[in-house]
């Protein structure tokens, strides 16, 4: 089969390759990949900066959510056929999406929603279970609540605006001027441009934040919660309390615990939980997920949507962070 691979660590391009079709374990099927959408974490697997918490055998190929069909399935599965269409975010330790097939297990898997195309709804399943974890599991964003979510223009946060409009949150969100449009159509009902605006002097009182960003931006996050208020990011610093549920080992939550001393001091002065997501895989989740799309709750935003060959053009593309919605790769 053709993969998108790297051979190492590092800024390197992604070559198109001959690799082995895999194999499937008894409760895994062979998905064919119609479709898969590039991500920030790709970025960050390719870069080597989730070493700490998964590492990966190269050559290596990337991506992390797909829609495609059932083309075989293990002695053990039960709940999918061939032929069924399909998406999923495979387990961490099984990624691969930029290529024909993977193996993926089919706890990990859902039916694709009935609307949706296979590029639209390979747009799903990361950004998905990645707002789904924080604005349900973890934060239990209830109706009536204020949450800010930053970036809203982006993959993650389309989904997660739309997600918290439908749990009846009230939404404040960042974008600059050429995003305002796109987030006010998902209903975000306060809007604040962060090239001229700061949203830390604007926003107070929230019950929730939802951080994409990291850095800076999830510092200043802590001056609009309320106390007792949730901070969710997937892009700041794992702490210990991460590396205990994580099962990290007592080296690496100490490491954890040393790196994100400073966000543990704001959690400790405003009173609030802060909360490293990395987010798991979950065919159930998935489930729920289309029930919203099929119903009309929760649309895909597509960006653009590149050939298989041009996946380095389209991963240069969204590292340039001015996409809005979720960028596509065309596999089939």
């Amino acid at each position: 089969m053709k993969a998108m691979i790297i051979d190492k660590y590092g800024k390197v391009p992604m070559r198109l390759a001959e690799m082995p079709t895999p194999e499937i374990g008894e409760y895994e099927v062979l998905a064919e990949i119609h479709a898969a959408s590039i991500n920030p974490v790709d970025f960050k697997i390719r870069d080597g900066k989730v070493k700490l918490l998964v590492k990966y055998q190269m050559p290596l190929t990337l991506g992390n959510d797909f829609s495609g069909v059932v083309a075989k399935v293990g002695a053990k599965v039960t709940r999918f056929k061939v032929g069924d269409e399909i998406y999923a975010r495979p387990r961490k330790s099984k990624i691969g999406t930029f290529a024909e097939y993977i193996a993926i297990h089919e706890d990990d898997i859902a039916l694709k929603p009935k609307n949706l195309s296979f590029e639209e709804a390979a747009s799903i399943p990361l950004v998905g279970l990645t707002s789904y974890q924080a604005l349900i599991d973890i934060m239990q964003l209830k109706k009536g609540q204020k949450i800010l979510i930053q970036a809203g223009a982006g993959g993650v946060g389309t989904f997660a605006i739309q997600l918290a409009k439908a749990m009846g949150a009230t939404v404040a969100t960042t974008a600059s001027v050429a995003g305002m449009n796109l987030v006010k159509s998902l209903g975000a009902d306060e809007i604040i441009n962060y090239k001229t605006e700061k949203f830390e002097e604007i926003l107070k009182n929230y019950d929730a934040v939802f951080d994409t960003l990291g850095g800076e931006t999830l510092e200043k996050s802590f001056e609009v919660i309320k106390n007792g208020g949730k901070i969710v990011s997937v892009s700041g610093l794992p702490n210990a309390r991460f590396g205990k549920e994580y099962g990290s080992g007592f080296f690496k939550t100490l490491l954890f615990s040393a790196a994100s001393h400073k966000l543990t001091a704001l959690e400790k002065k405003h009173n609030v939980q802060y909360s490293f997501l990395f987010m798991k895989p979950s065919g159930d989740q998935l489930r729920i997920i289309a029930n919203f799309i099929e119903t009309g709750k929760i649309k895909p935003i597509i960006d653009r949507v590149f050939p298989f060959e041009e996946a380095q053009k389209a991963m240069e593309y969204a590292e340039a962070g001015r996409a809005k919605g979720k960028i596509i790769l065309k596999i089939k």
